[in-house]
């Protein structure tokens, strides 16, 4: 199995729907990159980030246009650049702007659209014959995965209702399957491969007999090699993809020993099994995350997967089922990262020691920095949610304990190795991220001693904090097409830490005859007077 050259598919996948706004140059880097790191494809995963000529609404400033993919088409004409859209889950860049949010299954919650409005399948129909028109790539990839809302809307829930009256009949799967049927046999009358998440399948395997035998699954499995789940796919008569991860979306940087293991445990299972071929995925690189950092460990994993096709070894999958439960804990006792931190030594010994502080010995911290299968709590925590706060509230103790000592310390190691300014980015945000916690716990305690005045003073260098890192954005945005998205994020968190300073400043003492606790003062939802915090007890009034 394999492309149309015969040999089977190396590709990595670069994620610009996380906010990511490359220029043509980046997107050349990257391609450079793939070529000289024995990658065969590249992989651009859209969303909302594509200015698709039919949807004009539905992308913002900085996204990828027709021409870019058509001049890089032209000079990278040994390496496949292959779309990656969504065209049913993963919609909620389409679903919340105004145009877009009558599409969605539920409103004004969830990433999913409906499939079951006319409207939909229509957008969905025509985002797929732009994709078609403007790549020319093999493969198209039409999305499918997370779709947990599927029969939420009363629409839908009624037509998986009614195919559940059949006996033995997964109204879900059927639901699915008839929605991705016809875009699928579009992909294939148009000549072309087409491509689809596996994680539904795996929960609705009744979708498959509506799948185009054509079809090529993606099997994504980041604490465990696909081959272990993979095989219902093959003894259905499908082509697999193998999908690893780099744990970034889970790291404050990226977990070197975990997605090092999890790339070679897929490229030799791929190989064993005659998979069709590898697909790297690198997720979220939003919220400070950095690709111009993850350079070397994608050129070592394309360099793992060219090695594992070359000796295909015979071995045995591990585990038995695809819960992910007793690898993930052999994942967290992951040590080795050799290949990921040669890769790293390539580019000078400075580089290869901020990997190892940032990607191996950070995670010896424990806390909030070890290893997880989560969304790192520290990145949404610090900036996410709009509150800076909440990461004092919920990793204090940790952070401002041994764990934030052990961190801070390689933090500022990270910040001295650092061969860059991308690296050093990377390292400043997670030192700003515990000295905010701890110069937040300093306001609380002198708060809950009544001294106004001083728990005031001790935010105020919470506003550098958040002024370099607005600067440490920009750059980003400008080395690697970074996220525009982190930088007004920086001005939203100074913003709040200035108005909670106000509000101690205002009722600090007592005013309004009550204290009201710290979490309260510092909340964007602080209502004075609301002494019972209204807004937070009461799920009616949670939106």
């Amino acid at each position: 199995m394999g492309t149309l050259s015969g040999m089977p598919l190396r590709m990595w996948t670069y994620d610009l729907a996380r906010e990511q706004s490359p220029t043509l140059d980046h997107l050349r880097r990257f391609c450079d990159l793939s070529l000289e790191s024995g990658y065969n494809a590249l992989g651009l995963y859209l969303e909302h980030r594509f200015d698709y000529p039919s949807v004009p609404w539905s992308h913002g400033i900085g996204c990828l246009t027709p021409e870019m993919v058509r001049t890089l088409q032209e000079e990278y004409r040994t390496l496949q650049i292959v779309p990656f859209i969504n065209l049913l889950g993963h919609f909620e860049g389409f679903l919340y702007t105004e145009a877009g949010y009558p599409q969605a299954e539920m409103s004004f919650q969830g990433m999913q659209a409906c499939p079951s409005k006319p409207d939909f399948v229509e957008l969905a129909n025509k985002i797929l014959d732009d994709t078609l028109e403007i790549f020319t790539s093999q493969i198209i990839h039409v999305g499918g995965d997370e779709t947990q809302q599927l029969g939420a809307c009363p629409q839908c829930c009624a037509r998986v209702t009614e195919y559940g009256k059949q006996a033995g009949v997964d109204g879900m799967a059927r639901l699915f399957g008839e929605h991705f049927k016809p875009l699928l046999d579009k992909v294939v009358e148009a000549g072309r491969r087409p491509g689809i998440w596996g994680d539904m399948l795996h929960a609705h395997p009744d979708a498959m007999p509506l799948m185009h035998r054509d079809t090529l699954i993606f099997d994504w499995q980041y604490f465990q090699s696909a081959g272990v789940t993979s095989q219902k796919f093959r003894d259905e008569g499908f082509d697999v993809v193998y999908c690893p991860t780099l744990h970034v979306y889970n790291a404050t940087w990226l977990h070197l020993p975990q997605s090092e293991r999890n790339v070679r445990e897929n490229a030799i299972s791929a190989s064993a099994d005659g998979a069709y071929g590898v697909c790297l995925t690198t997720w979220e690189c939003a919220l400070f995350g950095n690709y111009e950092t993850l350079l070397p460990a994608i050129r070592a994993s394309g360099g793992i997967i060219q090695n594992s096709e070359e000796n295909a070894p015979s071995i045995e999958a591990e585990g038995e089922s695809g819960d992910g439960s007793p690898i993930e804990l052999d994942y967290r006792q992951e040590r080795k990262a050799d290949a990921f931190l040669k890769a790293y030594l390539k580019e000078g010994e400075a580089y290869e020691e901020w990997a190892r502080l940032m990607g191996v010995e950070l995670q010896d911290a424990g806390g909030p920095f070890e290893f997880g299968g989560i969304r790192s709590g520290i990145k949404c925590r610090m900036l996410l949610y709009s509150n800076p706060f909440l990461l004092w509230l919920r990793h204090r103790d940790a952070l401002c304990g041994p764990i934030g000592d052990k961190a801070l310390g390689l933090f500022e190691s990270g910040v001295a190795f650092a061969p860059d300014a991308s690296a050093r980015g990377v390292s400043d945000f997670g030192k700003s991220a515990v000295m905010f916690v701890r110069f937040a716990e300093e306001s609380h305690r002198a708060y809950a001693k009544g001294n106004a005045a001083h728990a005031a003073t001790a935010l105020v260098p919470c506003r550098q904090i958040f002024e370099n890192l607005t600067k440490i954005a920009r750059s980003n945005h400008l080395r690697i097409g970074g996220s525009l998205a982190d930088i007004e994020r920086c001005h939203v968190a100074k913003e709040h830490v200035e108005r909670a300073m106000r509000r101690i400043k205002q009722y600090g003492d007592g005013s309004l005859g009550y204290l009201p606790s710290f979490e309260m003062i510092t909340h964007p939802n602080f209502m004075p007077h609301d002494q019972a915090a209204w807004w937070l007890i009461n799920d009616w009034a949670r939106e």
